[in-house]
């Protein structure tokens, strides 16, 4: 893997692309800064060898027009905030304002281009625009795992106009190692908990993972599509009638692989998707109709409990759980209990996926896992099995 500690920055303008689509308010100020910070540490050793670095990233999705909400004058103040000094900001990304900034820009110092997607080229892969944009650099590093997974001109068209000058980022590089620890080099026992809603979003997952893992948790409205399929009465739970084969097909496949699947036992049910309905618990396989499954029972939290803590290795994608609703967050709670505890034993814990990620900020677990991921999408598809645009780029 050819990362930046490879390379020695000194005198050189390093064009970096960064994933810094960050959350804003309504008076458009950044409210959770995790992806900036992320690619500090890249930013410091290109600064610290004698380079400077140009920011270049997207924001929102204006599909190719110039909208001030959407523009990045709105966070540069975060941004310099967290990389601790001044960046330096020209209201476009490509063109003779942005290469004079650029051509100005010394040794140790920061400049951010305008949102990309401002160009329609960018999102269409275009080689004329990626040729500008890599104009205004002697190196390119691709430290945006959020967008690795699409073949945009800024993140991995521009690549091939540096064929012996592009490298990973440090988070880029952190990814993919974790994602190796998983799928490939993790030590064993490995277990993969699989929760959130649908079955048919996750097949390609768990089809691909169940060569790597020993153990699989399901959980989550997923996990009463499975159910149902072996002959279980789940009441009005969520369930995707049309993957009820598929599930048997995929415990089937399970079963070659020697992965022990583990299913909820018993679920926290309610009389309607509420966080004030009437709720109990009850057998998964006997839920009384009118009733469904918004959280998994105590049963299955032990159950699960005992799997993680004898493992060594462990991806979470998905709750197992309506965490948003409090009422209905305590199987999704006990589940990082469960992961910390492991991770505090040695094991090495992987979680990625939106509504996961989501949870371990809002439940303060961040600090408590091996390695959250910063990309929902390029994280799913890197799981799939499948090589990343980003990836490949840089790689080819």
């Amino acid at each position: 893997m050819k990362t930046i500690n490879d390379f020695n920055f000194k005198d050189k303008k390093a064009l970096v692309r960064v994933d810094f689509n960050v959350p804003q308010d309504d008076q458009l100020q950044v409210t959770d800064n995790t992806r900036i910070v992320a690619v500090k540490p890249t930013v410091e050793k290109i600064l610290n060898d004698g380079g400077s670095v140009i920011l270049i990233t997207h924001l929102g999705r204006p599909k190719g027009e110039v909208k001030d909400e959407f523009s990045l004058k709105h966070i540069i103040g975060e941004i310099s905030n967290v990389l601790g000094q001044e960046v330096k900001f020209v209201d476009e990304s490509i063109g003779e304002k942005a290469e004079k900034a650029a051509s100005e820009l010394k040794p140790g110092e920061i400049l951010l281009l305008e949102n990309v997607r401002f160009h329609n080229e960018e999102e269409k892969g275009d080689e004329s625009f990626a040729e500008q944009l890599s104009k205004l650099g002697d190196a390119y590093v691709n430290d945006a795992f959020g967008t690795a997974h699409r073949a945009h001109a800024s993140t991995a068209v521009i690549a091939k106009f540096f064929p012996s000058t592009k490298f990973f980022g440090l988070l880029m590089a952190n990814e993919l190692k974790a994602i190796d620890k998983v799928l490939k080099s993790g030590e064993r026992p490995v277990t993969a908990i699989l929760g959130g809603s649908k079955v048919s979003t996750k097949i390609t997952i768990i089809e691909n993972i169940l060569p790597a893992v020993d153990n699989l948790i399901i959980g989550g409205g997923m996990a009463f599509t499975f159910i149902k399929a072996l002959g279980g009465k789940i009441g009005n739970s969520l369930v995707e009638e049309d993957k009820l084969p598929l599930a048997l097909e995929i415990l089937g496949k399970a079963k070659e692989h020697n992965v022990k699947v583990y299913l909820p036992s018993d679920a926290i049910i309610a009389e309607s998707f509420s966080n004030d309905a009437e709720r109990k618990e009850a057998d998964i396989y006997s839920i009384p109709e009118g009733w469904m499954g918004l959280d998994a029972g105590h049963k299955s939290r032990d159950q699960f409990n005992d799997v993680l803590l004898n493992s060594r290795t462990i991806l979470w994608n998905g709750p197992i759980g309506v965490f948003e609703m409090s009422n209905f967050a305590g199987g999704t709670v006990a589940l990082g209990d469960s992961i910390s505890e492991a991770t505090k034993l040695g094991a090495f814990s992987l979680v990625g996926g939106g509504d996961s990620v989501a949870f371990v900020k809002q439940f303060g677990y961040g600090e408590k896992v091996s390695y959250v991921s910063t990309g929902g999408g390029a994280m799913l598809e890197s799981l799939e099995g499948l090589e990343l645009p980003g990836v490949a780029a840089i790689n080819n």
